[in-house]
C-alpha cells in the first residue's frame, strides 16, 4: 500500500539512478602476490628497450617493428598480470588478454611479446584512451606542474595524485582507458574486474577510483 500523497515509482527511481553510477578502479600489479617478479622493458631483435620509458603507458595507440621480447634469466614463472620496467607497462597472459580484447576491443591494444623460457607467447596491454576525468574535489590531495616547474609540455598534468577519485559521467562508454594528466593509473570498469576476478587472474589487485557506496 502506497501512502496518501506518496509515489509508487520514487524507490525505483532512486534504485535506478544508483544502478546507473558507473565504478571504476585502479588496476595495478599485487606485489603481495605469491610468485611476484618484476619484469623489465619490453626489447627488441637488437636486445634494446623499445620506445620511450611511457611509449606503452601514454593512453594511445602505439606502432613497433618486429617482435619484442622481456628478459627472464631466472626463468620466473610469470604471474597473469604484471607491470614492466620503468614504464610499468602491463604485461597480460593470453587468458587476461582475450578478456581485454572481449570487453573492451575499441580500448585497448595488445601486442604480443615474448618471456624467455615460455614457451606461450604473453602480451603488452597498451589502453589507448586518454580521457579528462580526475575529479579533484574528490581526491585527497592533487598538485599540478606550474609554468616555473621547467617542464612546460606537463604544464597542467598532474605532478601527484593521492586518493585519485574520477568523475564517472565523463567517462563515457570507456571500460579501459587512463586519465588525462596522470596517465600512469591504468583504469578499468566494474565489468572487466568482475571478469578478471572470475578468471582467478593472478597478480592483479583493484583500487576503487569511484564511489562504491549502494
Amino acid at each position: 500500500m502506497v501512502a496518501q500523497g506518496g509515489s509508487a515509482h520514487a524507490p525505483l527511481r532512486k534504485t535506478t539512478r544508483r544502478a546507473l553510477t558507473a565504478t571504476f578502479y585502479d588496476l595495478h600489479d599485487d606485489f603481495r602476490a605469491p610468485g611476484h617478479w618484476e619484469p623489465g622493458d619490453p626489447r627488441g631483435l637488437d636486445d634494446e628497450v623499445v620506445g620511450g620509458v611511457w611509449m606503452f603507458t601514454a593512453g594511445h595507440p602505439v606502432s613497433v617493428d618486429g617482435p619484442m621480447h622481456i628478459p627472464n634469466e631466472a626463468r620466473r614463472a610469470p604471474l597473469d598480470f604484471s607491470l614492466a620496467g620503468a614504464g610499468l607497462t602491463p604485461v597480460v597472459h593470453p587468458r587476461v588478454a582475450a578478456v581485454f580484447e572481449r570487453l573492451a576491443p575499441d580500448d585497448v591494444q595488445l601486442l604480443p611479446v615474448n618471456i624467455e623460457g615460455q614457451w606461450e607467447p604473453y602480451f603488452l596491454l597498451v589502453a589507448t584512451r586518454l580521457i579528462r576525468c580526475v575529479d579533484e574535489a574528490a581526491c585527497l590531495e592533487v598538485h599540478r606542474y606550474g609554468p616555473g616547474d621547467g617542464l612546460p609540455a606537463r604544464v597542467g598534468q598532474y605532478r601527484s595524485v593521492q586518493g585519485l577519485r574520477i568523475d564517472p559521467a565523463k567517462v563515457g562508454r570507456a571500460r579501459v582507458f587512463r586519465p588525462w594528466g596522470w596517465p600512469v593509473t591504468l583504469v578499468v570498469s566494474e565489468v572487466v574486474k568482475e571478469a578478471l576476478e572470475k578468471e582467478r587472474v593472478t597478480g592483479a589487485r583493484f583500487t576503487p577510483v569511484t564511489d562504491t557506496r549502494h
